[in-house]
């Protein structure tokens, strides 16, 4: 993917949202995560966008993937990482404005991964000095979604016109992809049960920055909204926190299972995505999960080069 403007650094001081990119930083964005990872394959250093920065990762639910590619981005960027214990930073032992206006003192960034994303914004805005990155809210996980279109780039050499369709919650997850689908040109079905669809806002906010013919259509039927689509994604039904409602949640979804059957109404072409972890046997079965046509290491990947990309746009030395 080729950016159609170069873009030094994004206009926004935090990314808490696909929202916040604009529609040429997002494609720049993209494009410079694609060089990186060649020059990583090369055996190429990185710039050294972060050098003599500090980044702080306060992640209050448990995390493989998102940490450690952020932590190993920071590093190769020229960045010094802090993890201070999440208990000592949103403990309650001082308001959360407090907490920010002394990591900005501090720090050049700081990346969350809490639960409410109103927490998320409460430190963006105390901390005027310092950028915030979502590294997975209750409401939005955009990191992932740009490691999504890039792998969806990868295996397809363009997204505009490709259908994909999300079967499953109208979760986070889902909601983060349908605004990163919006921008990159994506036909996107989520197909959810009733009462799980995505929010509304979510789907509002995807019609209004829309481009390059993106749509977005919601269905309550797994089989026909998969029907053709040439990437299926799924996701658990039980996020982090919802454990409690994971039963009931189980006999609800069990017609929405990504399964052979399933796979079998999309194109030939069709790769499977999903965030991970995956519950297999539960959301998708082993044969999907261990199929060729499976994208879902490459996705874990690829958080990687979208993360280091990401950073050194928006706290990087330009």
């Amino acid at each position: 993917m080729t950016p159609t403007t170069p873009v030094s650094r994004l206009a926004a001081k935090d990314f808490v949202s696909v929202l916040d990119l604009a529609p040429a930083e997002f494609d720049h964005l993209l494009a410079l995560a694609a060089e990186l990872k060649v020059r990583r394959a090369r055996g190429e250093s990185s710039p050294q966008a972060l050098a003599g920065r500090h980044v702080a990762i306060l992640f209050e639910k448990p995390s493989l993937r998102t940490r450690i590619t952020f932590v190993i981005a920071v590093r190769e960027l020229g960045g010094e990482v802090i993890e201070p214990p999440p208990d000592v930073v949103f403990g309650g032992r001082e308001t959360v404005e407090d907490v920010a206006h002394n990591l900005e003192r501090w720090l050049s960034g700081v990346i969350i991964r809490t639960y409410a994303q109103e927490r998320l914004a409460r430190v963006a805005a105390a901390a005027t000095r310092m950028h915030v990155v979502n590294a997975l809210t209750d409401e939005e996980h955009p990191c992932q979604a740009l490691a999504d279109i890039m792998t969806l780039g990868e295996r397809f050499g363009s997204t505009r016109g490709l259908k994909l369709t999300y079967v499953g919650d109208g979760n986070n997850v889902a909601a983060s992809l349908a605004h990163a689908g919006a921008l990159a040109g994506l036909q996107m079905t989520i197909a959810s049960p009733k009462g799980y669809e995505l929010p509304a806002t979510v789907v509002a906010d995807c019609a209004r920055v829309a481009r390059h013919g993106a749509t977005l259509t919601l269905s309550n039927d797994p089989v026909a909204a998969v029907t053709g689509a040439d990437a299926v994604y799924t996701d658990v039904w039980a996020s982090m926190g919802q454990e409690a409602e994971a039963d009931a949640r189980a006999r609800i979804f069990e017609p929405f299972q990504v399964n052979r059957d399933l796979m079998a109404a999309a194109s030939p072409r069709a790769v499977f995505m999903h965030c991970l972890p995956a519950h297999r046997g539960i959301e998708v079965t082993d044969q999907v999960m261990d199929s060729p046509n499976a994208a879902v290491f490459d996705q874990a990947e690829n958080r990687l080069h979208a993360q280091k990309a990401l950073l050194a746009l928006l706290m990087g030395k330009g």
